[in-house]
C-alpha cells in the first residue's frame, strides 16, 4: 500500500541523517518504492552518499528510483523479471536473454553484481567475473509476499560476513 505524503524537509533531513551514520565498508540497503512526496532520484542520492563514505549500496527497487540509483553506479542491484524487463524496455523470455540483461548492468558499471530474481524459475547472478543462474527450492507456495525482501536480506547478510559470492547467492535463494 502506498505510504504517506512525506515532506521535503523530512526525506532531506533522512539524508542528512544516513550521511551522519555511514561509515566505509557498510552496506546501506535501499528498497521499496517511494512513498508521495520523495523524488525520484532519492535512492541515486542514497547512492552517491553512500559511494562518497566508502560504503556498499544495495538497491531493490523498480520505475524510474531504480534507474536514478543506478546512474552512479551501486554495489548490488536486485531487480525481479518485470523491473528488469522494465528497466531495459524488453522481454526477458529466455535464459540467454536474462543473463545478457545481468551482465549488461554489469558491463555499463551500473552495478557491480546483479541479482535477477525469476521466482519459480530461481534467479540468476551476474559480476565482473561471470554469471550463474540457481533453481527455485521445490516448495509448497503460500505467498510470494516479502520473497524479494528476504533474499536481498540472507545475500547482504552472507555478503557482509565475508562469505564468497555464489555461496552467499545460494543461501538468497533458500531464504
Amino acid at each position: 500500500m502506498q505510504g504517506p505524503e512525506i515532506s521535503e524537509a523530512a526525506w532531506r533531513n533522512w539524508l542528512d541523517i544516513l550521511a551522519e551514520r555511514v561509515e566505509t565498508d557498510c552496506r546501506v540497503v535501499a528498497s521499496g518504492s517511494l512513498p508521495p512526496g520523495v523524488p525520484d532520484d532519492f535512492y541515486g542520492r542514497v547512492a552517491r552518499l553512500a559511494s562518497e563514505r566508502g560504503a556498499r549500496c544495495v538497491i531493490d527497487t523498480s520505475g524510474a528510483p531504480l534507474r536514478a540509483a543506478l546512474e552512479p553506479g551501486i554495489f548490488l542491484v536486485k531487480p525481479n523479471l518485470r523491473e528488469m524487463q522494465q528497466l531495459i524496455g524488453e522481454d526477458l523470455d529466455t535464459a540467454e536473454a536474462q543473463e545478457r540483461a545481468a551482465r549488461g548492468l554489469v558491463e555499463r558499471g551500473e552495478s557491480e553484481i546483479v541479482a535477477l530474481t525469476l521466482g519459480a524459475d530461481g534467479a540468476v547472478l551476474a559480476w565482473s567475473g561471470g554469471s550463474s543462474r540457481i533453481p527455485a527450492p521445490r516448495l509448497a507456495t503460500r505467498s510470494a509476499v516479502r520473497a524479494g525482501d528476504s533474499f536481498v536480506g540472507a545475500l547482504v547478510l552472507r555478503l557482509a560476513q565475508e562469505r564468497p559470492l555464489e555461496e552467499a547467492f545460494v543461501y538468497a535463494s533458500a531464504a
